[in-house]
């Protein structure tokens, strides 16, 4: 079937989006062409807006559009407490509950030896800098609890251990509402294994 390369290029562009496949990037194209042209040039205006104003953080590594964040900037924060997520919207998810006050670092990824992102391919060597050099007294390592966030916090962990810091992880375990019997058996296994006293 006879189709315009202009929308064979803006599928393929598409397809860059996490969990967009040919068909979708296809409905997504067809979508904005048909009926949404107004939506589809805020898009592009957005985009390009962004990549040509969003930098890293030179000290925390995540998304902003000066040489320091608003939170390494911010003086109530606290300078010793770091924590070391593998993406900006990790930073954001722990931001939103508002229950951490110190400073971050931000890897930009996970390890995934599968997919060819080893080491150098993320911050490690950014964030060992920045402990070195750093009055930091804790490192709370917060990546995911998936087979690869756990590879990230176990390589964080000993890449910071010569270090006189104290290494921490999130707590894992049994979520607030939630019911023993429903549980998996990670989460349980989890869940013993970071239990606390009762008047923590």
């Amino acid at each position: 079937m006879a189709t315009s390369s202009a929308i064979e290029a803006l599928k393929d562009a598409l397809k860059a989006l996490p969990g967009v496949g040919p068909k979708n990037a296809q409905r997504m194209a067809f979508h904005l062409m048909e009926r949404n042209r107004e939506g589809a040039k805020a898009i592009a205006d957005a985009l390009n807006d962004a990549l040509a104003r969003v930098t890293c953080c030179q000290r925390c590594n995540t998304f902003c559009e000066t040489e320091l964040c608003e939170i390494c900037v911010n003086p109530k924060r606290d300078q010793g407490l770091l924590c070391v997520v593998e993406t900006p919207a990790d930073l954001q998810a722990l931001e939103q509950v508002g229950a951490y006050q110190g400073l971050y670092f931000v890897l930009m990824g996970k390890l995934s030896p599968l997919e060819g992102i080893g080491p150098e391919k993320l911050a490690f060597r950014r964030l060992n800098t920045l402990v070195a050099e750093s009055e930091i007294r804790e490192v709370v390592i917060a990546t995911n609890i998936t087979a690869e966030g756990e590879t990230t916090a176990d390589y964080t962990q000993q890449m910071l251990a010569p270090y006189d810091v104290k290494i921490t992880r999130l707590a894992r375990g049994v979520p607030v509402g939630g019911e023993l019997e429903y549980m998996d058996q990670r989460t349980l296994a989890a869940a013993f294994k970071d239990r606390r006293t009762s008047v923590e």
